[in-house]
């Protein structure tokens, strides 16, 4: 694994990664406030697909991030049956 980087560095189109490895998408946008340096979460873009509706993913399930890629600390099938927890 690359070295890791802080949420302020994520940038739209980065892949999101499940714990078992699966690419299920890609950072349509990252929640927080910089100044109070507070991460909320991040919003994935299934796929290549910029019509699709991003999925909100709360912070708690973001493990590992690094340059390019956030890693999840759900699998495939925990990422796809979460709720939008907005």
């Amino acid at each position: 694994m690359a070295d890791p980087v802080a949420w302020t560095f994520v940038e739209k189109g980065w892949a999101v990664v499940s714990s078992d490895g699966e690419t299920v998408g890609t950072i349509a946008s990252v929640d927080g406030d910089e100044e109070l340096d507070i991460f909320d979460g991040i919003e994935v873009r299934r796929g290549a697909d910029i019509l699709s509706t991003p999925k909100y993913v709360a912070s708690e399930h973001v493990g590992a991030i690094e340059v390019g890629t956030v890693h999840l600390t759900v699998d495939a099938e925990g990422y796809a049956s979460l709720d939008d927890e907005r």
